[in-house]
């Protein structure tokens, strides 16, 4: 008990210091600390004849007087000159010190000059020791004064409530800047680096003790860890993974930051150390995009987006704008996301940005915006793609995702339009929702159309993929506001997989494919591994800092609720209707689907659809729908 009141009354005095140096403005600030360097170096020097003749009351002449006066009046200017005064002392670096002894020797050596005048006058009253005394002692006051006030404004105790504990996981030159910059700001409290090098293990990096990865359980639990900060964008990215693995099990929010480079090149500000994205847990490998390829399908065209306001169209258009297009054509249905992605874009002042406030089934509005803008390129990525809704709302599903498309083809095959290029969806192989098909109709008539479009030098194709993290509708949207909410993160099945990859990388990987389109194709992006939707719920729960609250951890934060599967949804998705008959492209993230056909004309078909579409017909609709892509598929020529 007596040691923890001392512990208490040693931080409550630190505390009552820092708060008096806080307050005190900067000038006063200046002025106290010129008037202690001016009693610290007349101690100094009175500390030095006592060394000097091993007496504590040495006698004082008038001459040792003036001298003694004139020593700190030669250092204060010194001082000044060097910027000692200048110093914000929360930040004062460790190499500060190398600017202190320089000071003191030089203030030191000027005064020597001056004994020196006055020992040849015939007044030897300084012993040649006493400046050696006086420039160590000197050194240890105004340095040792400097530094216990940094300490004091930037040190933590570990153990108050209001500070916020942390580690910074890595021991390079961009952490020990990061810990730098950290120390005293706010009530963060910079505990130590964690390492994986066996060498840096138990050493102090920039004044931070080095521990090992397995020792974070210890160091969690002994200084009360709230956030583990990773500055390790060096090492590979597999190496990475298995950290954020290791560390998002630990009950902690985790946190990176960026790329030292990003830092120095003004990408980033330091403040701007950003949370975990989930996809970076997802082991994707990264390959950069062809610069040729983006080039030659945008530089300088005319390029309409449907559903511009969209997660895809959106990303999309921000990727298309960055490779200076003559004019970017914004269509989309939602007023609201039409308006936000057009005063985005305007402010980047890349392109001229036209916004079409319509939707795609106006066969009107659609011929023209494309004959009006003279389009050359189109991506559409508009489409009606939350299943639930879709399945509840089975005729406006069809109406917007077939008939939309097939009046963008349409109105793009009589104008001449050199590409356009449909956003397909995994969910369009043996699909068992109305969007999944919807979504193989659409592929289907951009197929049809392309066979037309490709005598006169058009090229039709549609790009397969599956989900992207933070689209509209997506799990992670919806799991970040759950966890945000407290809980609980409701999930359909536990078991269920899905194929994820960012929207950035979906957009650049479409782009590139529309580039390589001869006619008809249907690209297949590489997703990579599906990921079990319950181990992404699990990972965002401990990336945000909570624990998974299930029967084996029950004082557990957050907990995982099934709710059962919904109508139309599948426990599994494909990116293939046959993986033999994927082909390989130029590119290692892009397959070309070698093309079928049903035993059905598509027009024929659609016209069955349509009829039952006008007459509000649901389950006819539904029938047609379904019974016209199951039929038996025959392989066609390559290329169609």
């Amino acid at each position: 008990m007596p040691e923890y009141r001392s512990n208490v009354d040693e931080t409550s005095v630190i505390e009552f210091l820092r708060q008096i140096i806080m307050v005190t403005p900067r000038l006063w600030k200046r002025i106290l600390l010129i008037g202690f360097d001016f009693c610290a170096l007349m101690f100094a020097l009175w500390a030095s004849y006592a060394l000097r003749y091993a007496d504590w009351t040495p006698q004082i002449t008038d001459e040792r007087l003036l001298l003694g006066v004139l020593a700190p009046l030669i250092a204060i200017p010194v001082f000044i000159r060097m910027g000692l005064y200048r110093a914000v002392l929360r930040y004062l670096p460790d190499t500060a010190i190398w600017t202190i002894l320089r000071a003191m020797a030089i203030s030191t050596t000027v005064w020597v000059i001056l004994i020196f005048l006055t020992a040849m006058a015939g007044q030897d009253i300084v012993p040649r020791s006493v400046p050696f005394f006086y420039f160590a002692v000197g050194v240890l006051l105004v340095g040792g004064s400097r530094f216990a006030a940094k300490f004091i404004l930037s040190t933590g105790t570990g153990i108050r409530r209001d500070e916020h504990p942390m580690l910074i996981y890595g021991a390079g030159p961009s952490s020990v800047q990061l810990a730098t910059v950290l120390r005293g700001h706010g009530k963060r409290y910079v505990v130590g680096l964690v390492d994986d090098d066996p060498q840096h293990h138990g050493r102090d990096v920039g004044g931070y003790r080095v521990f090992p990865p397995n020792q974070l359980p210890r160091l969690i639990e002994k200084y009360g860890i709230q956030e583990i900060i990773l500055s390790m964008s060096s090492i590979p990215t597999n190496r990475r993974q298995a950290v954020i693995s290791l560390v998002s099990g630990l009950g902690v929010k985790i946190r990176t930051l960026p790329d030292i480079t990003d830092l120095v090149d003004g990408r980033y500000l330091v403040n701007q150390i950003r949370e975990i994205e989930i996809d970076e847990l997802l082991g994707r490998s990264f390959v950069p995009p062809d610069q040729a390829l983006l080039r030659n399908v945008l530089h300088g065209k005319v390029v309409m987006v449907t559903g511009a306001g969209g997660s895809i169209g959106s990303e999309l258009c921000r990727l298309i704008v960055q490779w200076k297009p003559k004019c970017l054509v914004l269509f989309e249905a939602n007023e609201f996301a039409l308006y936000k992605i057009d005063r985005e874009l305007r402010s980047s002042g890349h392109c001229d940005v036209i916004p079409v406030l319509a939707s795609v089934r106006d066969v009107a509005q659609v011929q023209a915006a494309i004959t009006r803008n003279g389009v050359q390129v189109v991506y559409h990525a508009a489409a009606h793609k939350h299943v639930p809704l879709v399945e509840a709302n089975t005729l406006e599903g069809i109406s917007n995702n077939v008939f939309g498309t097939l009046t963008v083809a349409d109105v793009a095959l009589s104008a001449g339009v050199e590409k356009l290029v449909l956003i397909s969806s995994d969910k369009a192989v043996r699909p068992t929702n109305v969007m999944g098909a919807t979504k193989r109709w659409a592929e289907l008539i951009i197929r049809d159309k392309a066979m037309e479009a490709v005598n006169n030098g058009q090229h039709f194709c549609a790009v397969r993929f599956g989900n992207v993290l933070g689209s509209n509708g997506s799990v992670v949207p919806l799991f970040r506001e759950q966890i945000a909410n407290g809980g609980p993160v409701t999930v359909t099945d536990p078991d269920m997989t899905r194929y994820f990859m960012s929207i950035q990388e979906a957009s650049e990987l479409i782009v590139q494919a529309s580039a390589m389109s001869m006619g008809g194709d249907t690209f297949l992006l590489d997703m990579g591994e599906p990921v079990r939707i319950g181990d992404l719920a699990e990972n965002m729960i401990r990336l945000a800092g909570f624990t998974l609250r299930n029967s084996q951890n029950l004082p557990g934060s957050i907990e995982v609720q099934v709710t059962g599967i919904r109508p139309g949804e599948k426990l599994f998705e494909e990116l293939f209707y046959d993986v033999a008959n994927a082909l390989k492209t130029d590119h290692p993230k892009i397959m070309r689907a070698q093309a079928n056909h049903v035993g059905q004309d598509v027009m024929e078909a659609l016209k069955e659809l349509q009829a039952a579409v006008i007459a509000g017909d649901e389950t006819l609709a539904r029938s047609i729908l379904f019974s016209f892509i199951d039929m038996p598929q025959k392989p066609e020529a390559p290329g169609f």
